[in-house]
C-alpha cells in the first residue's frame, strides 16, 4: 500500500499560525507521527505540500495509473473554491480523503462550503492532527475488504 499525503496552503506555517486552532505541532512533526504510523502498518508514505494550486493540481494528476492505493488530502482554503482541485480529484480513480484539522462547521460560515469534498470518498475534519491519521486508517480499512 501506498499512500500521499497532500497539504495545501499555509499548512507549511503550522505550528506557527493560530496556535489557537490549529495547534502547536509544526507539519513536518505531524509528517513525522504519520510517517510513524504508516510504518506499524506497512504503508508506504509520501508527503507533499504546496501553496500553489496549479502545483497541487499537478501532484493529484501525477497519481493517475500509479501504484497509490489513495490519497489524504488537506487542500486548505482550497477546498471552499477550488473547482480546479475538486475536478482534478474526479480525473482520478484513486481514492481521496479530506481533511481539515479544524471543525470547520464550527467556524465562519464561508469554510463550510467544500467544493473539494464532492469527489472526495470522505471528509475528516476537527480532530487537529489525529484528522491525518484517521484518514489513514480510512484508506487501509478500505483497502482490507
Amino acid at each position: 500500500m501506498k499512500i500521499l499525503f497532500m497539504n495545501g496552503p499555509n499548512l507549511n506555517m503550522l505550528g506557527i499560525r493560530e496556535k489557537h486552532i490549529y495547534g502547536d505541532l509544526s507539519l513536518e512533526t505531524i509528517n513525522q507521527m504519520i510517517q510513524k504510523e504508516c510504518e506499524k502498518l506497512g504503508v508506504e508514505a509520501e508527503f507533499y505540500q504546496s501553496n500553489i494550486e496549479g502545483e497541487l493540481v499537478d501532484k493529484i494528476h501525477s497519481t493517475y495509473g500509479k501504484d497509490y492505493t489513495g490519497i489524504v488530502f488537506n487542500p486548505g482554503a482550497y477546498s471552499h473554491y477550488s473547482l480546479a482541485l475538486s475536478d482534478a480529484i474526479k480525473c482520478i480513480s484513486i481514492p481521496v480523503v479530506e481533511v481539515h484539522m479544524s471543525n470547520v462547521f464550527a467556524r465562519e460560515e464561508s469554510r463550510q462550503n467544500m467544493v473539494t469534498a464532492k469527489n472526495s470518498l470522505g471528509v475528516i475534519s476537527g480532530f487537529g492532527e489525529q484528522s491525518y491519521l484517521l484518514g489513514l486508517y480510512a484508506l487501509v480499512a478500505r483497502k482490507a475488504k
